[in-house]
């Protein structure tokens, strides 16, 4: 197995690098003929692979590949899911290469979607590569590939009740998540869920001359920075009404369980240039980023951001807020107490908006389940030290969909690391993670 992983690693490289060449990205109407071409891309790997078939579906958004290899009917199927579609590369300034030409230094993949996805994904076609020319397929694949991801993937949910019958299987297998470092591996056994939305308020009709207006006529983006700041207690509390009524509590033995994982306070500091943590009374730095919800403002902006001065009042201003929320929290529920909170407390002087974007609901999965064991004792041989059971922070909202239409679980396999900096400039991947994450996937096929 590392053999074939080594002798074959140039045109494994070549073949992903292929694929990191076409800027898929979902979010941008300038890429939309991106998004097909990415997709055959891929469709063309998995036939290569020993795939016997491989198709690109449209949707009403961008296209999803679906392959297939079935050895026999009455065999456990797997369906593998990954995604194709990158973030925008911006601030392209602080790239030390160019984001769509990959390139290995220092070790590591280095270029937009060099881990998130297209490095994780990859890994599955080349694991499968291996198994079907060596004959020891025990399982029925399936592989599907969404181009939406990082937008909500809001055309697969539909695609997959749809196809529903073609997509069946007995467990869902998903590189698309970090581990805890490269020398204690993890395995997440549920990922949080997400409510993302957009507040804007609007005051004049025009920008006014904050010398003539001012102190007579509200500010939005005061009135936004009064809003935004009353949403978080002085203990770290969502102040939303009804926020937490769904939140289940961890038994004092979970959260034992899952302190398991070494997290060093200083180093975590250090690691992201912080000089101190801030989040709810009562918990943990990681717990905090795991097992309990966040609220967050990803951006703001109004009135005049040019260089030198402009002595306005703007006429409007928008924020973009994301909840992170924990399995029993429905995102559709979540989002409709925040626009209600929003609208109880938007002063009557200003016209407040909130306009939901995108959500999913969270997930977990029993780490007593074949398909963890597995992973485990895969992990465990390639890593020499058996896995920890983590809880994901991020969310892929798709799963817990996937899961319900389905009927089966997902498991989340991932091989990335804090320090790849994905959805951000410089985002790379170790090529010691590419190799154990390719050997870690052929051994769960062997264990499950």
């Amino acid at each position: 197995m590392k053999k074939y992983i080594q002798d074959n690693e140039p045109r494994f490289l070549e073949e992903l690098f292929s694929v990191m060449r076409i800027p898929s990205v979902s979010s941008d109407p300038a890429h939309k003929a991106d998004m097909p071409r990415c997709a055959e891309t891929l469709a063309a790997l998995l036939v290569n692979a020993g795939a016997d078939s491989a198709e690109v579906y449209p949707t009403k958004g961008h296209p999803v590949v679906f392959g297939s290899k079935t050895i026999d009917k009455s065999l456990p199927t797997i369906l593998i899911y990954g995604h194709y579609d990158v973030q925008p590369v911006d601030p392209i300034e602080l790239w030390k290469s160019d984001p769509f030409e990959p390139e290995v230094r220092d070790g590591a993949i280095w270029g937009r979607g060099a881990n998130d996805d297209k490095g994780q994904t990859f890994m599955h076609i080349k694991a499968f590569e291996y198994l079907a020319s060596r004959g020891e397929l025990r399982h029925n694949l399936k592989f599907i590939f969404e181009g939406e991801e990082e937008i909500g993937s809001p055309s697969l949910a539909e695609w997959v009740e749809n196809h529903r019958e073609m997509l069946a299987c007995d467990i869902i297998l998903v590189s698309d998540t970090t581990m805890i470092s490269e020398k204690v591996p993890s395995i997440n056994c549920g990922m949080r869920g997400l409510s993302y939305l957009e507040i804007v308020v609007k005051g004049p009709d025009k920008d006014l001359h904050s010398g003539h207006y001012g102190g007579a006529v509200a500010n939005p983006i005061n009135v936004l920075c009064d809003i935004l700041s009353s949403l978080i207690d002085k203990d770290g509390r969502i102040t939303v009404k009804g926020f937490y009524d769904d939140v289940v509590e961890l038994s004092a033995e979970d959260r034992a369980m899952l302190s398991r994982a070494p997290f060093d306070l200083e180093e975590y500091k250090s690691s992201i240039g912080i000089c101190g943590v801030k989040g709810e009374k009562g918990y943990t730095t990681m717990e905090r980023q795991t097992i309990r919800p966040s609220l967050d403002v990803n951006g703001i902006w109004g009135g005049f951001t040019g260089e030198g001065a402009k002595t306005v009042i703007p006429t409007e201003a928008h924020a973009k807020v994301s909840m992170r929320l924990v399995p029993n929290q429905l995102s559709s529920k979540i989002s409709k107490l925040f626009i209600d909170h929003i609208r109880s407390i938007a002063p009557d002087y200003v016209k407040v908006e909130v306009f939901e974007h995108h959500g999913g609901d969270g997930f977990l999965i029993p780490i007593s389940s074949k398909a963890y064991q597995a992973a485990e004792r895969a992990m465990g041989e390639v890593y020499g030290i058996r896995p920890v059971p983590s809880r994901g922070g991020g969310s892929i909202p798709i799963l817990a969909e996937m899961q319900q239409i389905l009927g089966a679980d997902p498991l989340l396999m991932g091989f990335g690391l804090e320090r790849d900096c994905i959805h951000s400039p410089n985002e790379s991947y170790l090529l010691d993670q590419f190799r154990k994450g390719i050997e870690s996937i052929i051994l769960f096929y062997r264990y499950f």
